[in-house]
């Protein structure tokens, strides 16, 4: 999703000069907004609006493509890793190397010992559960994307040697995003409950989330008004390589 500027150099349209297309562009949003409001005013349900409910259609759309690509796009890039091997002629050193890279970059499986984090929201009618307490808002009952941040940053503090969100592994350009009470994670949208797999040391692992302020946090808002929070150990756990594209939108490798 990257948004490129035009270049300076870039020779203005020819039957539109530049002030005439903002001030279009201001009538347009005005007009838009006028009619939005005048929309909303009539006693329009944002929650059951049909326009909503079809973007809502094609966010879960767009999600399910996206993971498909996801599953294609690991398909070929098993089988160019495979004919890479075949043909580059390395010696095992560099192999080896190369192995190194690719576990340390997360897009080969991993297997180990871990736990897995569960996050859910509380109900919707809960209540306060302790003297005192002042009665939940609505933003109270619900995850946040600050508190998966946390696990996630916790996690990794405790020495995780690599993470899953929900059924896709995390890498250095991951973005933990939360828009309203659903999680996007590159290009795939998921509801509550969310779970956080680590594979790493359990007991470090477990300490690091012991000992995170911001979790200690998140656990005061689960006594009091029953967010969810489980954390599950594991013998064995394997998480997936990442399998999505690794081009960079923005940032650029440092020449040396």
């Amino acid at each position: 999703m990257s948004n490129s500027a035009d270049s300076p150099h870039r020779p203005p349209r020819p039957r539109l000069r530049p002030v005439r297309f903002l001030t279009l562009i201001v009538f347009a949003l005005a007009g838009l907004l006028f009619w939005l409001s005048f929309d909303t005013a009539r006693g329009t349900n944002l929650r059951s609006d049909d326009s909503m409910l079809r973007l809502s259609d094609l966010i879960q759309e767009r999600s399910h493509k996206n993971g498909a690509q996801d599953d294609r796009n690991a398909t070929l890039r098993e089988e160019v890793d495979a004919l890479a091997r075949r043909d580059n002629g390395n010696s095992r050193a560099e192999e080896a190397k190369v192995k190194a890279l690719e576990k340390n970059a997360g897009t080969k499986p991993l297997k180990g010992q871990g736990v897995t984090v569960t996050l859910t929201d509380a109900p919707p009618n809960a209540t306060a559960k302790i003297p005192g307490v002042p009665q939940p808002q609505p933003n109270d009952l619900v995850i946040h994307q600050q508190d998966l941040q946390a696990v996630v940053n916790a996690l990794w503090h405790g020495g995780a040697k690599g993470i899953r969100v929900m059924d896709q592994r995390l890498i250095s350009t991951s973005a933990v995003r939360c828009v309203g009470n659903t999680l996007i994670l590159q290009g795939r949208v998921y509801s509550p409950p969310y779970k956080v797999t680590a594979v790493g040391d359990r007991e470090a692992l477990t300490n690091a989330l012991t000992a995170s302020p911001a979790i200690q946090n998140y656990l005061q808002y689960v006594n009091a008004y029953g967010l969810g929070w489980k954390v599950d150990q594991h013998e064995a756990v394997t998480l997936p390589g990442y399998s999505g594209t690794v081009d960079l939108h923005y940032a650029q490798p440092v020449k040396p």
